[in-house]
């Protein structure tokens, strides 16, 4: 027992240097630390193998992998991976690890004690068992209660195992998926269809950007939508760099401007930005006319009219709005006709939202147009980028002023552009009024915003650079809104589908992942309309019915714990977590109401001491194959390659849904005959079919010559900029999906063809509600939005930081990132801590209303003394309960889980009040100030723990020997 971690910062620090040095000479040696080759042979068989690593579930980085005698012995970068620059990180390199740790599932296993208890008592069982088992659940659940009584869960992408949320529940009927994509990029995803283009805010990093601006995250420390060294490089490059974040980062200390602003102020800062950008008139006036609905005159007091129609994600709904159109002007006029007022010409004049053209245009594909020159990669293509096109007829949509109009009724109503009204709602966010919401200096705002803004280069006709906003500015309660802000700043600057700005997901010909590989089985069954009305969540949150892709999670969770407004009664889990969104505790209690829980996965996380079948997926390392493109604006394609055999019976994660279908007796491709189950192959040769003959081709060719730049691969879907204007926007569906057609119009995937300042979903979804256009709110627990709670709870507490060798939940039972990282920590400044009587290494308790805590204090300067930053996610392997210990320090056990955002109903997991005090014997379980487990086992606090050095000496044993595992687990 004691009240401190057993390592000061100046120790943690000389150990994780010298475990990096130990890391790299092993790792440069014919054996690698923790994972040996085993018994030398005379002549051992050695194979370097290309493939994209997923140590974590962001980014595609290239890597060669090293196998001797089958067995993988070394990770390093691959120097043709031009979005990953050869970088190789420690969660990468951990992977030896991870492929070979005793703790991986090896068999499909069943429940044989009590949800109540804590050993579950697995007993093993053959696959057989597993599917006959699972799918007459699923069949007995589907005829008593109907399929939506059927829940899916998936974590964070790694692209293949995603079928929870998919095939496999949607086979059932059932449209209830627990999305992590719900907390994680889904809302800026969910924002840009609604409102621009999916997925457009996606930043190409990859053409180094004049000026880089990194907002909410650490991209530096972690993968995410570029690499570590990628996101390093642009910023060393660029002219200017400017960090937004309520502390101080890897990057933040390097930049030219950070902005410290308080946390869940992020749409404020951006309504800030966008009044100076407006104010120095730094917009772009032609793309401001042309391509968004700003000047699409607005009555204000008109009754909303329109026309039925579908969304682009299939929910039929009618869309009402008071937009000016010439059906509200003229009984006989076209509702898609949206009026403008042209001051050349001093009349009304129209924009077609169905044929994309203005009154009187003849649209022709441009055909004139420059290559840029950015400070890109070498062997990287510059691709080509049109020459914006004027108006032809020539006409000036004006964007001020208030005119006089005559509707059909025979009323006279004031008509006025949207843009006035966007204008005057910046009113309110002036760099002062700014300055004293977000807490930074109004000239440090204004000078940051207007070297980001004011062109370094005019000549080049589009902007610095785009900008990075991650996952901080999603989770502060109003997640649409926000995204809503910061995408607007792209629009208005020239950085949409410009070289180095907003691009959205890579246009490949691959299924790269975009649609989940393998996760979705072309024969099953068309979700019936009434099962679509009936996703849990779309009462609250009405837009959920027209996204069409998760359910609101947190009511799943009140289903599975309530019966209402149906009950949920079984889940099928791919790799999910429940810890990632909503108030932990909550969702652990719902979990156990299940009659049954089918989790596939690689570990015995937290979730799976709920589940009643627990099956074992393979590793990235062990998976036959899986075609990759870059999910962000990177640009690159290649594959993940199979490397080592699959341990045990572990099996890839689409072949449990191909199994599915089977043990079902629902072909999964009943448009082949002959093949309507296929096997790995056939899922590989379908992935690449519009590329290359079959997969072999495929990785013969790239292993051969390394990554695809798809710039060269798809010049007029991916290696042409400013694809609004040539149509290729368009070119697939909304989404972006491979294998369908778009329409090939100019323009946008909206109701208006237009970047809509002023969103026709949000009026018509949420009538009456305001949020037409984009605003700022203050979290739902703040000290300006709940000051009574702020009384008792006076911190603010954000999360979600990077750390280098974890990613989410993941990663706590590999030695090599456990001892560098051994406990959770709770960024504090020293005076906050010298207030509170807490010291370096201090257990602490966090406390909010819903729920509390332990975490180890971490003296930092980087932090506002009024706010906390505390890690996300944290769970035990090392403790032999089923919850794993997830009670005593995750931190969304912290969170109100009614407090979501009004719209896609994402959780507020950042920026709401908390408290902070010391951990004492006195009052702490077993009277111990270290989370314990239930029989008062001490949590891993020290990279001198015998439970690592077990793990390490059982990796270098066991490997992939069966027998040596038994006798092991015996």
């Amino acid at each position: 027992m004691g009240k401190k971690a057993s390592m000061t910062r100046r120790a943690f620090t000389k150990l994780a240097a010298a475990t990096a040095i130990a890391a790299t000479v092993s790792l440069e040696g014919a054996q690698a630390l923790g994972a040996t080759a085993g018994e030398k042979t005379a002549v051992p068989e050695v194979k370097r193998i290309r493939t994209a690593c997923r140590g974590c579930g962001k980014m595609e980085c290239g890597v060669w992998v090293t196998v001797e005698n089958g067995r993988a012995v070394k990770i390093e970068g691959d120097e043709s991976a031009f979005q990953s620059r050869g970088n190789c990180c420690t969660k990468s390199q951990a992977s030896l690890e991870a492929a070979y740790h005793p703790d991986r599932l090896r068999y499909p296993m069943k429940r044989t004690n009590p949800k109540t208890d804590d050993d579950p008592g697995w007993m093993r069982i053959t696959w057989d068992e597993a599917f006959k088992t699972t799918v007459a659940k699923a069949q007995e659940v589907q005829e008593r209660y109907g399929g939506c009584s059927i829940a899916g869960i998936t974590g964070t992408s790694r692209v293949w195992p995603m079928a929870g949320t998919a095939g496999w529940i949607r086979m059932w009927g059932s449209p209830n998926g627990i999305q992590a994509w719900q907390i994680c990029k889904g809302p800026r995803h969910f924002t840009g269809n609604l409102v621009s283009q999916f997925a457009h805010s996606w930043v190409a990093t990859v053409d180094r950007p004049r000026v880089y601006t990194a907002w909410g995250g650490s991209t530096e420390i972690s993968n995410y939508d570029d690499s570590c060294r990628t996101s390093v490089e642009a910023s060393n490059q660029a002219d200017v760099r400017i960090i937004v974040d309520p502390r101080v980062t890897n990057l933040g200390k390097e930049s030219d401007y950070h902005l410290a602003l308080r946390p869940g102020t992020d749409a404020a800062m951006a309504m800030g930005w966008a009044y100076i950008v407006v104010d120095h008139q730094l917009y772009d006036d032609l793309y401001v006319k042309k391509w968004t609905n700003a000047p699409f005159l607005v009555v204000e007091d008109m009754e909303p009219s329109g026309y039925d129609t579908v969304s682009t994600n299939g929910d039929p709904f009618t869309l009402k709005t008071r937009l000016l159109k010439a059906s509200d002007l003229d009984e006989n006029g076209n509702p898609h006709h949206y009026m403008v007022w042209d001051a050349l010409a001093d009349r009304l004049t129209y924009f077609d939202s169905e044929t994309g053209q203005w009154e009187g245009e003849k649209w022709a594909k441009p055909t004139e147009g420059f290559t840029p020159n950015q400070k890109i990669v070498e062997g990287v293509s510059q691709g080509w980028c049109p020459n914006p096109t004027p108006f032809d007829p020539e006409i000036d949509p004006a964007l001020y002023g208030e005119f006089e109009v005559t509707l059909k009724d025979g009323s006279v109503h004031s008509a006025r552009p949207v843009w006035e009204y966007y204008v005057e709602s910046l009113e309110d966010y002036t760099p002062e009024k700014t300055a004293e919401i977000t807490g930074v200096d109004a000239e440090l705002i204004e000078e940051a915003c207007l070297a980001w803004a004011t062109r370094i280069d005019p000549t080049t006709g589009y902007g610095n650079g785009g900008i990075r906003y991650m996952l901080a500015v999603e989770h502060s309660g109003h997640a649409v809104q926000t995204c809503r802000t910061l995408d607007m700043l792209a629009q208005l600057t020239g950085n949409m589908d410009t070289p180095a700005g907003h691009r959205g997901a890579t246009r490949s010909p691959v299924e790269g992942g975009h649609a989940g590989f393998g996760s979705n089985a072309p024969g099953c069954p068309p979700m019936p309309e009434e099962n679509q009305l009936k996703r849990l969540g779309t009462d609250r949150f009405p837009l959920l019915r027209w996204w069409r892709s998760w359910a609101d999670a947190n009511s799943v969770w009140e289903a599975m714990t309530t019966g209402e407004p149906y009950p949920v009664v079984m889940a099928m889990n791919s790799s999910g977590d429940f810890m990632c969104q909503g108030n932990t505790a909550y969702n652990w209690e719902a979990l156990s109401k299940l009659d049954f829980i089918f989790e596939a996965n690689l570990w015995q996380p937290p979730s799976a001491g709920m589940a009643d079948i627990l099956v074992p997926a393979q590793h990235w390392l062990e998976i036959p194959g899986c075609p990759r493109a870059s999910q962000g604006s990177t640009g690159a394609m290649g594959a993940n390659v199979n490397c080592i055999e699959p341990i045990g019976e572990s099996m890839f994660d689409p072949m449990i849904l191909v199994n599915f279908h089977k043990y079902a007796g629902v072909p999964y491709w009943p448009q082949k005959p002959d093949c309507s189950y296929p096997t790995e192959k056939d899922l590989l040769d379908d992935g690449v079919k519009f590329f290359r003959d079959s997969w072999d081709e495929y990785v013969e060719e790239f292993q051969n010559n390394g990554w695809w730049d798809v710039k060269t691969v798809e010049p007029e879907l991916w290696g042409t900029y400013r694809r609004y204007e040539t149509g290729a926007l368009r070119s697939r569906n909304s989404g972006g999906i491979l294998g369908t057609k778009g329409d090939f119009k100019p323009g946008f995937y909206t109701p208006t063809m237009k970047v809509e300042i002023w969103s026709t979903l949000m009026e018509s979804y949420h009538p009456g509600e305001g949020w037409e256009l984009p605003s700022y709110a203050e979290p739902p627990h703040s000290p300006l939005s709940d000051p009574e709670m702020a009384q008792e709870y006076p911190l603010i507490i954000t999360t979600g930081r990077r750390i280098p060798v974890y990613f989410h939940s993941e990663h706590r039972q590999l030695p090599w990132c456990r001892e560098q990282w051994p406990v959770p920590r709770v960024e504090i400044h020293p005076k906050t801590a010298a207030e509170y009587g807490i010291e370096q290494g201090d257990w602490v308790w966090i406390e909010t209303p819903f729920g509390k805590i332990r975490q180890v204090a971490d003296l930092y300067m980087g932090i506002d003394p009024g706010t906390i930053n505390c890690e996300h996610q944290w769970w035990f392997p090392e403790l032999k309960q089923a919850s794993k210990g997830h009670e005593l320090c995750a931190v969304n056990h912290l969170v109100d889980r009614n407090a979501q955002d009004p719209h896609c109903g994402t959780g507020n997991v950042r920026a709401y009040l908390g408290k902070i005090y010391k951990a004492t014997p006195e009052n702490s379980p077993f009277g111990n100030p270290v989370p314990c487990g239930n029989d008062g086992t001490e949590i891993i606090t020290s990279a001198d723990d015998p439970r690592l050095k077990e793990w390490a000496s059982a990796i270098d044993a066991i490997g992939s020997d069966t027998a040596k595992w038994e006798e092991y687990a015996r």
